[in-house]
């Protein structure tokens, strides 16, 4: 499974953080940030979801109110 975080969507509502750790405030951008990810295109970052968080990354992708967070098991899109 990997989350696919979309910071140039992102909000700052920081609705994703209290449902991950992988996810913290960065008050001064105003954004999410997803811990661990590499950025893949600008302001898109990707990351495998550890073993034992599959649940923790799609609550953290389900409460986003802009739906800056995409989580895919085996390439097929599962949320949003």
């Amino acid at each position: 499974m990997r989350v696919e975080f979309d910071r140039d969507t992102c909000i700052g509502m920081y609705n994703c953080v209290a449902e991950w750790e992988k996810f913290v405030e960065d008050r001064d951008a105003g954004k999410a940030t997803l811990v661990g990810s590499d950025e893949v295109e600008p302001d898109r970052y990707v990351r495998d979801v550890p073993a034992g968080e599959e649940f923790e990354a799609k609550m953290a992708a389900r409460v986003c109110p802009v739906d800056a967070i995409t989580v895919y098991e085996d390439d097929e899109q599962i949320i949003p």
